[in-house]
């Protein structure tokens, strides 16, 4: 049987900064012997609302890994790109506040067009600069085996958009304890639980993740009622994130110690494009 981690170019490789496409890499650059072939690249946007914690981890595991990990940026330019690094990555949720600005609108459940926008098309310009079409080039993107419907979701864009995405994990059978134990046996890890990955206070995050977050770290809101303020609409469809704030305030000893609704999705080139 053909080892799925053995992708061959010219290929996508999505990393998200989390555990899942974190180890999906790792085997990738193992299957490989170490060393990724010239026409394999693996590619790290930053929306701005990264933890520093993700930040510092993608560059770890370049650094461990000895692979290079090229760091994008969604830019309002005719190649809606840059590259970047550790230092110079935005870390005020500036690329994304470009984007609502430009909008003049608010992302949510229904339309979520950052990451489409902050995702998605700064890797596609990265491969197009390079002289890939979408379309040319397989896309492996870290989904496990337990998650059947966003793998019907990649399945059904890859017929839709004219896309090659490939779900080597799920090729693998590997799950969420098979990723968890990994990391459990390295010498480094990504410094979040499982909740605080991906931006900040992303309104698809569970409420209750979301309350969570507010108490234990109260300026995490702050940008995001920034942008609500300023748009005059609201990221989540029932309620605004100020309410989630005051609610925690007035409510602190009656939230969970643990969010009763995990999150460990990782934000990626499985979701849909929205113009």
């Amino acid at each position: 049987m053909t080892n799925p981690y053995l992708i061959t170019g010219p290929a996508l490789i999505s990393f998200s900064g989390g555990r899942t496409s974190g180890y999906m890499v790792h085997e990738i650059v193992r299957a490989h012997g170490g060393t990724l072939p010239d026409d394999v690249h693996v590619l790290f946007a930053n929306t701005g609302k990264e933890r520093e914690e993700t930040l510092r981890y993608v560059h770890e595991c370049g650094s461990r890994w000895n692979l290079r990990i090229v760091w994008l940026e969604w830019r309002d330019t005719d190649e809606q790109f840059e590259v970047v690094g550790l230092n110079s990555a935005s870390r005020r949720g500036e690329p994304f506040k470009a984007l609502i600005e430009k909008k003049k609108a608010l992302p949510n459940g229904t339309a979520r067009w950052c990451t489409s926008f902050l995702k998605i098309v700064p890797m596609h310009g990265y491969m197009k600069s390079l002289g890939y079409e979408q379309g040319t080039y397989r896309e492996a993107v870290g989904l496990r085996h337990d998650e059947g419907l966003r793998l019907l979701t990649m399945y059904a864009n890859n017929e839709r958009d004219n896309r090659q995405c490939v779900a080597p994990l799920s090729k693998s059978k590997i799950v969420k304890a098979d990723v968890m134990a990994f990391w459990k046996g390295q010498p480094f890890d990504l410094a979040l639980r499982s909740w605080e990955g991906n931006c900040d206070f992303c309104f698809n995050k569970g409420r209750a993740i979301r309350e969570r977050i507010a108490r234990d770290n109260p300026d995490v809101p702050l940008w995001w009622i920034g942008e609500e303020s300023a748009i005059g609409k609201t990221f989540a469809m029932r309620e605004s994130v100020s309410e989630i704030v005051e609610y925690v305030q007035r409510t602190p000893m009656l939230i969970p110690d643990d969010p009763t609704e995990e999150h460990d999705v990782e934000c990626g080139l499985h979701c849909e494009v929205a113009a």
